[in-house]
């Protein structure tokens, strides 16, 4: 699915066009609290070039996608639930969750999360 990046809701809070919670941002990623919490934390980090999803990084997004793990940790390190333990998922697609077709992470933490998570 081809999202087109005017009509993106993340690429608008990557511009700083649409408000959003942000916690984190720098030249590459920008990370803000979810409208629709699973968790106490539930943060969204995103690239800010858009990317449908997982599928469409390429081998020169690789650095990319390194910066973006390493911004949860730093992240849930911030926000204090590094200890205590948190998780990171990507959903893929539809059938995986993916509602909003810009690439991202989601960082939960601050309870007890059960496995498997579907």
């Amino acid at each position: 699915m081809n999202t087109d990046e005017r009509e993106c809701i993340f690429c608008h809070i990557a511009r700083g066009d649409h408000p959003a919670d942000i916690l984190y941002q720098d030249d590459q990623v920008v990370a803000f609290k979810d409208i629709n919490p699973q968790a106490p934390w539930h943060i969204l980090i995103i690239p800010r070039e858009h990317r449908d999803s997982l599928n469409d990084a390429a081998p020169q997004d690789e650095a990319l996608l390194g910066h973006m793990l390493r911004i949860a940790s730093k992240v849930a390190n911030h926000i204090g639930i590094a200890k205590e333990g948190y998780r990171v998922v990507i959903n893929t697609g539809p059938r995986a969750g993916q509602s909003i077709f810009h690439l991202h992470l989601h960082l939960l933490g601050g309870r007890l999360l059960r496995w498997p998570p579907g």
